[in-house]
Protein backbone atom coordinates (compact mmCIF):
# COMPACT_ATOMS: atom_id res chain seq x y z
CA UNK A 1 0.00 0.00 0.00
CA UNK A 2 1.34 3.37 -1.24
CA UNK A 3 1.51 6.28 1.55
CA UNK A 4 -1.41 8.62 1.77
CA UNK A 5 -0.28 11.78 0.95
CA UNK A 6 -1.76 15.37 1.90
CA UNK A 7 -2.29 18.22 0.07
CA UNK A 8 0.98 20.35 0.26
CA UNK A 9 0.30 23.23 2.87
CA UNK A 10 -1.97 21.23 4.61
CA UNK A 11 -3.28 22.57 8.45
CA UNK A 12 -2.08 20.09 10.96
CA UNK A 13 -3.34 21.12 14.44
CA UNK A 14 -4.70 20.56 17.84
CA UNK A 15 -7.71 22.22 19.69
CA UNK A 16 -9.08 23.64 22.98
CA UNK A 17 -11.34 25.84 24.45
CA UNK A 18 -10.86 28.68 26.73
CA UNK A 19 -13.24 27.38 29.90
CA UNK A 20 -11.95 23.82 29.18
CA UNK A 21 -8.15 24.69 29.53
CA UNK A 22 -7.83 28.72 31.38
CA UNK A 23 -8.31 28.02 34.67
CA UNK A 24 -7.55 31.05 36.50
CA UNK A 25 -11.37 31.97 36.46
CA UNK A 26 -11.78 34.71 38.94
CA UNK A 27 -8.22 36.18 38.06
CA UNK A 28 -7.13 39.79 37.12
CA UNK A 29 -10.32 40.95 36.11
CA UNK A 30 -12.33 38.33 34.57
CA UNK A 31 -15.72 38.25 34.49
CA UNK A 32 -18.05 35.34 35.37
CA UNK A 33 -19.56 32.57 32.79
CA UNK A 34 -22.22 30.59 32.37
CA UNK A 35 -20.41 27.78 32.98
CA UNK A 36 -19.03 29.11 35.86
CA UNK A 37 -22.38 29.46 37.19
CA UNK A 38 -23.76 26.48 36.09
CA UNK A 39 -20.84 24.67 37.50
CA UNK A 40 -21.24 26.06 40.70
CA UNK A 41 -24.15 24.99 41.52
CA UNK A 42 -24.95 21.27 43.15
CA UNK A 43 -25.26 18.78 41.33
CA UNK A 44 -24.76 20.28 37.73
CA UNK A 45 -21.48 18.19 37.22
CA UNK A 46 -19.69 15.29 37.57
CA UNK A 47 -18.53 15.02 41.19
CA UNK A 48 -19.12 18.59 41.00
CA UNK A 49 -16.13 19.19 38.70
CA UNK A 50 -15.23 23.05 37.81
CA UNK A 51 -13.37 24.44 35.09
CA UNK A 52 -11.93 26.88 38.28
CA UNK A 53 -8.37 25.60 37.28
CA UNK A 54 -8.64 22.99 34.91
CA UNK A 55 -5.54 22.69 33.01
CA UNK A 56 -4.01 26.00 34.33
CA UNK A 57 -3.19 27.60 30.68
CA UNK A 58 -3.83 30.69 31.86
CA UNK A 59 -0.68 30.40 33.81
CA UNK A 60 1.39 27.85 31.48
CA UNK A 61 0.62 29.27 28.33
CA UNK A 62 4.41 29.48 27.15
CA UNK A 63 4.92 25.78 28.23
CA UNK A 64 1.83 25.18 26.38
CA UNK A 65 3.14 26.69 23.04
CA UNK A 66 6.73 24.83 23.69
CA UNK A 67 4.98 22.01 23.43
CA UNK A 68 3.22 22.22 20.45
CA UNK A 69 6.05 23.22 18.91
CA UNK A 70 7.86 20.01 19.63
CA UNK A 71 5.30 18.42 18.52
CA UNK A 72 5.61 20.05 14.93
CA UNK A 73 2.15 20.95 14.85
CA UNK A 74 1.19 23.79 12.08
CA UNK A 75 -1.49 25.55 13.94
CA UNK A 76 -3.93 25.73 17.01
CA UNK A 77 -7.21 25.93 17.28
CA UNK A 78 -8.20 27.68 20.69
CA UNK A 79 -11.34 29.59 22.02
CA UNK A 80 -11.24 33.52 23.52
CA UNK A 81 -12.46 33.61 26.75
CA UNK A 82 -16.05 36.82 26.60
CA UNK A 83 -15.88 37.52 30.13
CA UNK A 84 -12.10 37.21 30.47
CA UNK A 85 -11.86 40.51 27.89
CA UNK A 86 -15.21 42.04 28.81
CA UNK A 87 -15.95 40.84 32.11
CA UNK A 88 -19.62 42.50 31.84
CA UNK A 89 -19.93 41.72 28.43
CA UNK A 90 -20.27 44.77 26.59
CA UNK A 91 -18.58 48.30 27.80
CA UNK A 92 -15.22 48.39 29.28
CA UNK A 93 -12.68 46.19 28.59
CA UNK A 94 -10.22 44.28 30.59
CA UNK A 95 -6.75 45.26 29.68
CA UNK A 96 -5.35 42.50 31.16
CA UNK A 97 -7.47 39.76 29.84
CA UNK A 98 -6.77 41.64 26.12
CA UNK A 99 -2.89 41.40 27.09
CA UNK A 100 -3.16 37.44 27.86
CA UNK A 101 -4.72 36.83 24.07
CA UNK A 102 -1.85 39.13 23.00
CA UNK A 103 0.87 37.28 24.05
CA UNK A 104 -0.88 34.00 23.55
CA UNK A 105 -0.81 35.05 19.26
CA UNK A 106 2.56 36.40 19.85
CA UNK A 107 4.28 33.56 20.90
CA UNK A 108 2.16 30.96 18.57
CA UNK A 109 3.52 33.07 15.67
CA UNK A 110 7.10 33.22 17.28
CA UNK A 111 6.60 29.23 17.56
CA UNK A 112 5.50 29.08 13.41
CA UNK A 113 2.26 27.92 14.75
CA UNK A 114 -0.89 29.91 12.53
CA UNK A 115 -3.85 30.97 15.63
CA UNK A 116 -7.15 30.02 14.75
CA UNK A 117 -9.69 31.95 17.15
CA UNK A 118 -13.07 31.30 18.34
CA UNK A 119 -14.86 34.10 19.96
CA UNK A 120 -17.81 32.27 21.26
CA UNK A 121 -17.35 28.10 22.68
CA UNK A 122 -20.07 28.12 24.77
CA UNK A 123 -18.38 31.13 28.08
CA UNK A 124 -21.06 33.28 27.32
CA UNK A 125 -21.28 35.92 30.46
CA UNK A 126 -22.87 35.69 32.99
CA UNK A 127 -23.95 39.43 32.94
CA UNK A 128 -25.31 39.22 29.39
CA UNK A 129 -27.38 36.24 30.19
CA UNK A 130 -28.96 38.25 33.65
CA UNK A 131 -29.88 40.41 30.68
CA UNK A 132 -31.85 37.90 28.74
CA UNK A 133 -28.61 36.85 27.23
CA UNK A 134 -29.33 34.89 23.64
CA UNK A 135 -33.14 34.34 23.97
CA UNK A 136 -32.82 38.61 23.26
CA UNK A 137 -32.85 39.85 20.05
CA UNK A 138 -30.06 42.31 20.62
CA UNK A 139 -27.88 39.62 21.89
CA UNK A 140 -26.45 39.43 18.29
CA UNK A 141 -25.72 43.29 18.37
CA UNK A 142 -23.54 42.44 21.64
CA UNK A 143 -21.70 39.45 20.27
CA UNK A 144 -20.40 41.60 16.91
CA UNK A 145 -19.58 44.55 19.38
CA UNK A 146 -17.30 41.74 21.29
CA UNK A 147 -15.77 40.42 17.85
CA UNK A 148 -14.96 43.81 16.72
CA UNK A 149 -12.81 44.48 19.73
CA UNK A 150 -11.18 41.26 19.28
CA UNK A 151 -11.06 41.70 15.49
CA UNK A 152 -9.47 45.29 16.69
CA UNK A 153 -6.89 43.95 18.65
CA UNK A 154 -5.98 40.62 17.34
CA UNK A 155 -6.63 40.82 13.47
CA UNK A 156 -3.60 41.44 12.04
CA UNK A 157 -2.03 38.65 13.45
CA UNK A 158 -4.87 35.76 13.15
CA UNK A 159 -4.97 33.39 10.54
CA UNK A 160 -8.69 32.49 10.91
CA UNK A 161 -11.35 33.33 13.10
CA UNK A 162 -14.79 31.25 14.09
CA UNK A 163 -17.66 32.71 14.88
CA UNK A 164 -19.10 30.27 16.89
CA UNK A 165 -18.08 26.43 17.72
CA UNK A 166 -21.50 24.00 17.54
CA UNK A 167 -24.13 26.64 18.05
CA UNK A 168 -26.83 23.68 18.26
CA UNK A 169 -25.02 22.06 20.85
CA UNK A 170 -24.80 25.72 22.86
CA UNK A 171 -28.84 25.95 22.14
CA UNK A 172 -30.44 22.55 22.73
CA UNK A 173 -28.20 21.22 25.49
CA UNK A 174 -28.27 24.64 27.43
CA UNK A 175 -31.97 25.84 26.07
CA UNK A 176 -33.92 22.60 25.30
CA UNK A 177 -32.82 19.72 27.22
CA UNK A 178 -31.67 21.76 30.29
CA UNK A 179 -28.40 19.80 30.46
CA UNK A 180 -25.78 23.00 29.63
CA UNK A 181 -25.72 26.17 31.16
CA UNK A 182 -28.27 28.51 31.33
CA UNK A 183 -30.16 25.21 32.29
CA UNK A 184 -33.64 25.77 30.37
CA UNK A 185 -36.10 23.35 29.18
CA UNK A 186 -37.60 25.51 26.64
CA UNK A 187 -38.00 24.43 23.01
CA UNK A 188 -39.10 27.57 21.95
CA UNK A 189 -36.42 29.43 23.04
CA UNK A 190 -34.06 26.52 21.50
CA UNK A 191 -34.77 27.46 18.66
CA UNK A 192 -35.06 31.23 18.87
CA UNK A 193 -31.29 31.42 20.18
CA UNK A 194 -30.68 29.36 17.69
CA UNK A 195 -31.35 31.94 14.97
CA UNK A 196 -30.05 35.31 17.35
CA UNK A 197 -26.97 32.71 17.19
CA UNK A 198 -26.62 32.80 13.39
CA UNK A 199 -27.87 36.37 13.73
CA UNK A 200 -24.51 37.37 15.53
CA UNK A 201 -22.60 35.00 13.38
CA UNK A 202 -23.62 37.07 10.24
CA UNK A 203 -23.29 40.45 12.11
CA UNK A 204 -19.44 39.20 12.66
CA UNK A 205 -19.06 38.41 9.35
CA UNK A 206 -20.32 41.65 8.26
CA UNK A 207 -17.93 43.55 10.86
CA UNK A 208 -15.11 41.80 9.66
CA UNK A 209 -15.60 42.76 6.01
CA UNK A 210 -16.07 46.54 7.07
CA UNK A 211 -12.80 46.43 8.82
CA UNK A 212 -10.90 44.52 5.95
CA UNK A 213 -9.11 42.33 8.77
CA UNK A 214 -6.54 39.58 7.70
CA UNK A 215 -7.14 36.64 7.40
CA UNK A 216 -10.22 34.11 7.28
CA UNK A 217 -13.37 33.77 8.96
CA UNK A 218 -16.04 31.21 9.32
CA UNK A 219 -17.81 29.25 11.42
CA UNK A 220 -17.93 25.55 13.00
CA UNK A 221 -20.47 23.04 13.43
CA UNK A 222 -20.84 20.06 14.81
CA UNK A 223 -21.80 17.26 12.22
CA UNK A 224 -22.94 13.38 12.57
CA UNK A 225 -23.43 11.66 8.64
CA UNK A 226 -26.70 10.93 9.46
CA UNK A 227 -29.16 7.68 8.18
CA UNK A 228 -31.93 6.34 7.89
CA UNK A 229 -32.45 2.80 9.60
CA UNK A 230 -34.45 1.76 6.57
CA UNK A 231 -36.27 2.67 3.54
CA UNK A 232 -39.39 2.77 5.42
CA UNK A 233 -41.44 5.90 4.53
CA UNK A 234 -41.61 6.63 8.67
CA UNK A 235 -38.02 6.09 9.12
CA UNK A 236 -37.08 7.78 5.54
CA UNK A 237 -39.68 11.14 7.22
CA UNK A 238 -37.50 10.86 10.54
CA UNK A 239 -34.57 11.02 8.95
CA UNK A 240 -35.60 13.93 7.07
CA UNK A 241 -36.59 15.72 10.22
CA UNK A 242 -33.65 14.52 12.34
CA UNK A 243 -30.94 15.53 9.06
CA UNK A 244 -32.96 19.14 9.10
CA UNK A 245 -32.83 19.89 12.61
CA UNK A 246 -29.06 18.81 12.98
CA UNK A 247 -27.51 19.92 10.14
CA UNK A 248 -30.06 22.28 8.01
CA UNK A 249 -31.16 23.90 10.90
CA UNK A 250 -27.83 25.89 10.40
CA UNK A 251 -26.55 24.93 7.14
CA UNK A 252 -29.49 25.75 4.90
CA UNK A 253 -29.67 29.68 6.01
CA UNK A 254 -26.15 29.95 5.85
CA UNK A 255 -25.46 28.57 2.24
CA UNK A 256 -28.54 28.84 1.10
CA UNK A 257 -30.41 31.58 2.91
CA UNK A 258 -33.35 29.66 4.28
CA UNK A 259 -34.74 27.78 7.13
CA UNK A 260 -36.09 24.19 6.26
CA UNK A 261 -39.31 24.08 5.20
CA UNK A 262 -40.37 21.06 6.23
CA UNK A 263 -38.84 21.28 9.37
CA UNK A 264 -40.64 24.59 10.43
CA UNK A 265 -43.62 23.02 9.57
CA UNK A 266 -43.24 20.30 11.90
CA UNK A 267 -42.24 22.19 14.83
CA UNK A 268 -45.13 24.80 14.23
CA UNK A 269 -45.48 27.42 17.13
CA UNK A 270 -41.65 26.52 18.14
CA UNK A 271 -40.05 27.73 15.16
CA UNK A 272 -37.93 30.82 15.53
CA UNK A 273 -39.22 34.21 14.43
CA UNK A 274 -37.14 35.75 11.64
CA UNK A 275 -37.24 39.52 10.98
CA UNK A 276 -36.58 41.11 7.51
CA UNK A 277 -33.26 40.78 6.25
CA UNK A 278 -32.08 38.37 8.95
CA UNK A 279 -31.23 35.56 6.05
CA UNK A 280 -29.54 38.04 4.10
CA UNK A 281 -26.95 38.68 6.98
CA UNK A 282 -27.25 35.16 8.59
CA UNK A 283 -26.05 34.20 4.43
CA UNK A 284 -23.12 36.78 3.49
CA UNK A 285 -20.23 34.27 2.96
CA UNK A 286 -17.59 33.00 4.91
CA UNK A 287 -14.06 31.65 3.98
CA UNK A 288 -14.09 28.41 5.53
CA UNK A 289 -16.44 25.98 7.47
CA UNK A 290 -14.95 24.10 10.21
CA UNK A 291 -16.59 20.77 10.64
CA UNK A 292 -16.77 18.65 14.11
CA UNK A 293 -17.24 14.97 13.45
CA UNK A 294 -16.94 12.14 16.15
CA UNK A 295 -20.03 9.61 15.18
CA UNK A 296 -22.64 9.11 13.07
CA UNK A 297 -26.34 8.44 13.62
CA UNK A 298 -29.13 6.30 12.23
CA UNK A 299 -32.43 7.20 12.92
CA UNK A 300 -35.87 5.58 12.83
CA UNK A 301 -39.17 6.79 13.72
CA UNK A 302 -40.50 6.61 17.19
CA UNK A 303 -44.06 7.89 18.05
CA UNK A 304 -42.77 8.40 21.36
CA UNK A 305 -39.77 10.09 20.90
CA UNK A 306 -40.60 13.65 21.63
CA UNK A 307 -41.01 16.73 19.53
CA UNK A 308 -39.25 14.98 16.21
CA UNK A 309 -40.82 11.31 17.13
CA UNK A 310 -37.45 10.08 16.05
CA UNK A 311 -35.08 7.82 17.66
CA UNK A 312 -31.07 7.10 17.31
CA UNK A 313 -28.46 5.00 17.72
CA UNK A 314 -24.83 4.90 16.55
CA UNK A 315 -23.49 2.48 13.89
CA UNK A 316 -20.02 0.94 15.50
CA UNK A 317 -16.90 -0.63 13.73
CA UNK A 318 -16.22 -3.38 15.07
CA UNK A 319 -12.21 -2.47 15.75
CA UNK A 320 -13.36 -0.28 18.56
CA UNK A 321 -14.97 -0.46 21.45
CA UNK A 322 -17.20 2.18 22.08
CA UNK A 323 -16.05 5.72 24.19
CA UNK A 324 -15.99 6.58 27.58
CA UNK A 325 -18.39 8.67 26.36
CA UNK A 326 -20.45 6.16 25.13
CA UNK A 327 -20.13 7.11 21.20
CA UNK A 328 -19.69 4.63 18.38
CA UNK A 329 -16.18 4.95 16.26
CA UNK A 330 -17.52 5.07 12.53
CA UNK A 331 -14.81 6.23 10.40
CA UNK A 332 -16.39 5.94 6.65
CA UNK A 333 -19.25 7.91 8.11
CA UNK A 334 -17.14 10.97 7.82
CA UNK A 335 -16.07 10.26 4.63
CA UNK A 336 -19.80 9.90 3.65
CA UNK A 337 -20.36 13.64 5.87
CA UNK A 338 -17.86 15.13 3.78
CA UNK A 339 -19.01 13.96 0.71
CA UNK A 340 -22.47 14.97 1.49
CA UNK A 341 -21.60 18.37 2.48
CA UNK A 342 -19.70 19.15 -1.14
CA UNK A 343 -22.70 17.89 -3.20
CA UNK A 344 -25.18 19.56 -1.15
CA UNK A 345 -24.23 23.07 0.30
CA UNK A 346 -20.80 23.41 -2.09
CA UNK A 347 -19.22 24.77 0.91
CA UNK A 348 -16.18 27.19 0.89
CA UNK A 349 -12.95 25.04 2.08
CA UNK A 350 -13.22 22.73 5.37
CA UNK A 351 -11.34 22.56 7.64
CA UNK A 352 -11.50 19.49 10.99
CA UNK A 353 -11.94 21.50 12.98
CA UNK A 354 -12.45 18.98 16.02
CA UNK A 355 -12.02 14.76 16.17
CA UNK A 356 -10.53 12.50 18.62
CA UNK A 357 -11.79 10.16 21.26
CA UNK A 358 -11.95 9.54 24.46
CA UNK A 359 -10.76 5.47 25.95
CA UNK A 360 -9.22 4.85 29.30
CA UNK A 361 -6.11 5.54 29.76
CA UNK A 362 -3.80 3.81 32.00
CA UNK A 363 -0.37 5.88 32.80
CA UNK A 364 2.52 3.49 33.52
CA UNK A 365 4.45 4.06 36.83
CA UNK A 366 5.99 7.20 34.97
CA UNK A 367 3.07 8.77 33.86
CA UNK A 368 3.16 7.62 29.85
CA UNK A 369 0.31 6.75 28.50
CA UNK A 370 0.15 3.81 25.59
CA UNK A 371 -2.83 4.91 23.83
CA UNK A 372 -2.98 2.72 20.34
CA UNK A 373 -6.78 2.60 20.23
CA UNK A 374 -6.83 6.47 20.15
CA UNK A 375 -4.21 6.07 17.17
CA UNK A 376 -6.28 3.51 15.36
CA UNK A 377 -9.18 6.04 16.05
CA UNK A 378 -7.30 8.88 14.35
CA UNK A 379 -5.28 6.59 11.40
CA UNK A 380 -8.57 5.88 10.60
CA UNK A 381 -10.73 9.03 10.64
CA UNK A 382 -7.26 10.59 8.55
CA UNK A 383 -7.55 7.69 6.03
CA UNK A 384 -11.75 9.28 5.80
CA UNK A 385 -10.45 12.33 5.43
CA UNK A 386 -7.88 11.37 2.74
CA UNK A 387 -10.79 9.67 0.15
CA UNK A 388 -12.67 12.52 0.51
CA UNK A 389 -9.81 14.79 -0.67
CA UNK A 390 -9.37 12.04 -3.22
CA UNK A 391 -13.10 12.62 -4.32
CA UNK A 392 -12.16 16.31 -4.70
CA UNK A 393 -13.47 17.45 -1.03
CA UNK A 394 -11.48 20.80 -0.40
CA UNK A 395 -10.27 19.84 2.63
CA UNK A 396 -7.44 22.27 3.99
CA UNK A 397 -6.63 21.46 7.77
CA UNK A 398 -6.95 18.59 10.86
CA UNK A 399 -7.33 19.55 14.53
CA UNK A 400 -7.38 16.68 16.83
CA UNK A 401 -9.54 17.15 20.11
CA UNK A 402 -7.85 17.62 22.09
CA UNK A 403 -4.50 19.01 22.45
CA UNK A 404 -4.59 18.22 26.51
CA UNK A 405 -7.15 16.33 28.92
CA UNK A 406 -9.34 18.54 29.68
CA UNK A 407 -12.39 19.89 31.60
CA UNK A 408 -14.66 17.52 29.65
CA UNK A 409 -17.82 20.10 30.68
CA UNK A 410 -20.58 18.37 32.99
CA UNK A 411 -18.67 15.11 32.70
CA UNK A 412 -15.44 16.98 34.87
CA UNK A 413 -12.47 15.09 34.73
CA UNK A 414 -12.90 11.14 33.87
CA UNK A 415 -13.05 11.80 29.71
CA UNK A 416 -9.56 12.39 28.93
CA UNK A 417 -9.70 12.93 24.86
CA UNK A 418 -6.12 14.68 25.10
CA UNK A 419 -2.95 12.99 23.00
CA UNK A 420 -0.93 15.04 26.07
CA UNK A 421 -2.13 13.89 29.18
CA UNK A 422 -2.25 16.10 32.13
CA UNK A 423 -1.74 15.67 35.43
CA UNK A 424 -4.47 17.10 37.51
CA UNK A 425 -3.02 17.84 40.83
CA UNK A 426 0.31 18.77 39.72
CA UNK A 427 -0.27 20.16 36.10
CA UNK A 428 2.29 18.37 34.58
CA UNK A 429 2.17 17.29 31.25
CA UNK A 430 3.67 14.19 29.46
CA UNK A 431 2.26 13.24 25.66
CA UNK A 432 0.45 10.29 25.14
CA UNK A 433 2.13 7.70 22.34
CA UNK A 434 -0.67 9.35 20.04
CA UNK A 435 1.20 12.16 20.75
CA UNK A 436 4.19 11.00 18.71
CA UNK A 437 2.37 9.28 16.55
CA UNK A 438 0.55 12.27 15.24
CA UNK A 439 4.39 14.59 15.56
CA UNK A 440 5.61 11.51 12.90
CA UNK A 441 2.31 11.76 10.30
CA UNK A 442 2.69 16.19 10.69
CA UNK A 443 6.63 15.50 9.71
CA UNK A 444 5.52 13.53 6.49
CA UNK A 445 2.49 15.65 5.58
CA UNK A 446 0.40 12.28 5.49
CA UNK A 447 0.09 8.42 6.47
CA UNK A 448 2.69 5.52 6.04
CA UNK A 449 1.75 2.64 4.21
Amino acid sequence: MSPKQFPDGFLWGAATAAYQIEGAWNEEGRGESIWDRFSHRPHMTQRGETGDVACDHYHRMPEDVALMKSLGLKTYRFSISWPRVLPRGRGRANAKGLDFYDRLVDQLLAADLLPNATLHHWDTPQALHDKGGWTRRSSADWFAEYAHLMFERLGDRVAYWSTHNEPWVFAFLGYALGIFPPGMADLSQAYQVSHHLLLSHGKAVQAFRQGNYKGKIGIVLNFSHYQAASEDPADRAAFRRAYENGIGLFMEPIFHGRYPETLFDWIGPHAARVESGDLRTISLPIDFLGVNYYFTVEVSFDPRAGQLKVATAQPHDERFPRTEMGWGVYPVGLTKLLLHLKETYNPPPILITENGSAFADTPSASGVVDDPLRILYLRTHLEAIWQAIQADVDVRGYYIWSLLDNYEWTHGYTPRFGIVRVNFETGERIPKHSAAWYQQVVARNGLDA
